[in-house]
């Protein structure tokens, strides 16, 4: 069992260290611009910082559903590789929008579609799963005919 599921496991594991790192980021701005919390605004330095940790975690769920459903029913690989794929755009997109906001578009347009490649894989996985379980129909053996 944790043959299947070690890749997918270990990509988690480095998205939450990722989170880790953008919650960092968000204390040491707010170090650095004396802006306690709950206080949300002060410089565009500081809101682009907090705005892009922010986006990451409200975009983790559905990054991390998409990753286990693809895993598991298409393909642990494939899923990993894309899982790493979306982290790296992620951190682009985090260091991009600390920049300038407008640094922030080409990584979150890339970011986004890994995630609908994921989309794409977890609804493939997921239909051959019931069309064969359920309805006896293997699509992989028909394709291969």
């Amino acid at each position: 069992m944790l043959d299947q599921i070690h890749l997918l496991a270990a990509v988690t594991v480095l998205g939450v260290l990722e989170q880790a790192y953008f919650f960092l980021q968000v204390i040491y701005a707010r170090r650095a611009f004396g802006i306690s919390p709950p206080k949300i605004s002060g410089p565009p330095e500081f809101e682009r910082i907090f705005r892009a940790q922010v986006n990451s975690s409200e975009y983790f769920p559905v990054f991390l559903a998409l990753l286990w459903q693809a895993g598991l029913f298409f393909h642990q690989g494939l899923a990993a590789a894309l899982g790493l794929v979306y982290l790296y755009a992620r951190y682009r997109y985090f260091v991009g929008y600390k920049a300038s906001s407008s640094e922030r578009l080409a990584p979150i347009y890339f970011g986004t579609g890994v995630l609908w490649i994921l989309v794409a894989a977890s609804v493939l996985g997921i239909l051959h799963f019931f069309l064969s379980h359920y309805m006896g129909l293997n699509v992989l053996h028909l394709l291969k005919v």
